[in-house]
């Protein structure tokens, strides 16, 4: 049995907050979707491009310069889509802070790469089996590669070709949920590493096996504090994952459609959800569990980052900007 799912004190509904401060910091962003920080303060966002020719643009905006940036006049680094019949755009972003480098899913595809000095793309992570965009991929305090994946063998069970020899045990003991895994890039060995002879992080061993109903699909994680890991299901209950892989649920979002979600954790140990166009706000879930709307009727808002100050950056890609939410103007 998985370990039971505890709720978490304070947790409690949306409740209404303080209007913030909200500046336009790049404007003419093709479609951004996705959005890290450098650390040295550099945004770098990640956007379908206009014509969605292809797999993703990659631009790095300095948010200190003038702004508006008009981002139309920038430099971006174009990334063509994988030579075959494979057309997967790349939908989820990830930054190691040392190096700089980018880490960049594909998003409905089942593979990651990594983009190593904004010059060099190569595969990292391959055997996926449904990689969703938003925030499915993040790197922990460690700076280990956390990916998000799902587990259902109905299908499986009925082919011929064999199961991965990861999720064997899966299978046998009829467990569908989700999957947590938990890699390290540095690691010396052969790339791309293939999942399907990784074990996951999450469920743990032993008897990862669920009564009842299956545990809903993970689609957002970010690293919390410590080795702990705080992650969105698609249902909107905001989860955290401990070191020993024991869940406890932190708090409930509103109702709603959760669609190319991301999050991100604040100085604080806040924890923020830009929770996509179907639902257009901003939520920010306290350490206690107490959920806040900080912003809403925004233009499908995907990423977000926040900096070292607490100033939230969020991409609002239906108006192809990327906006400035000062908390405490």
């Amino acid at each position: 049995m998985l370990p039971a799912l505890v709720c978490g004190p304070g947790a409690g509904e949306a409740q209404p907050a303080r209007p913030p401060q909200i500046d336009v910091i790049a404007s003419a962003v093709p479609r951004p979707a996705q959005l890290a920080l450098t650390s040295a303060g550099r945004l770098v966002v990640l956007s379908h491009g206009w014509r969605g020719d292809s797999a993703a643009e990659i631009y790095w905006l300095d948010p200190r310069a003038a702004t508006p940036i008009d981002a139309s006049r920038a430099p971006r680094l174009v990334i063509p889509f994988a030579e075959g019949p494979r057309k997967s755009a790349l939908g989820s972003l990830a930054i190691d802070p040392k190096s700089g480098d980018l880490f960049l899913g594909e998003e409905n595809g089942n593979r990651i790469y990594r983009l190593v000095g904004g010059k060099r793309l190569t595969a990292v992570v391959v055997g996926l089996n449904h990689l969703l965009g938003g925030s499915s991929v993040a790197l922990d305090r460690d700076g280990r590669l956390v990916m998000l994946d799902y587990a259902s063998f109905e299908s499986q069970l009925r082919s011929e070709s064999p199961l991965p020899p990861s999720l064997e045990s899966l299978a046998v003991e009829d467990y569908t949920g989700p999957l947590v895994f938990r890699i390290d890039p540095e690691e010396d060995v052969p790339l791309p590493r293939r999942l399907d002879v990784v074990a996951p992080f999450f469920p743990t061993r032993p008897g990862r096996k669920v009564s009842g109903e299956p545990l809903h699909k993970f689609i957002a994680v970010a690293p919390l504090g410590g080795d702990e890991l705080v992650l969105l299901n698609s249902v909107g209950e905001v989860l955290v994952l401990s070191a020993e892989g024991r869940l406890r649920r932190l708090a409930r979002l509103p109702s709603g459609h959760f669609h190319r979600t991301n999050m991100t954790v604040g100085p604080d140990g806040s924890v923020f959800v830009s929770a996509g166009f179907h639902i257009r706000e901003l939520y920010r879930v306290s350490p206690a569990g107490v959920v806040t709307s900080v912003a809403h009727e925004l233009g499908d808002p995907q990423g977000i980052v926040v900096d070292r100050w607490g100033d939230l950056y969020v991409a609002e890609t239906a108006l192809h900007r990327i906006i400035r939410i000062r908390l405490d103007p």
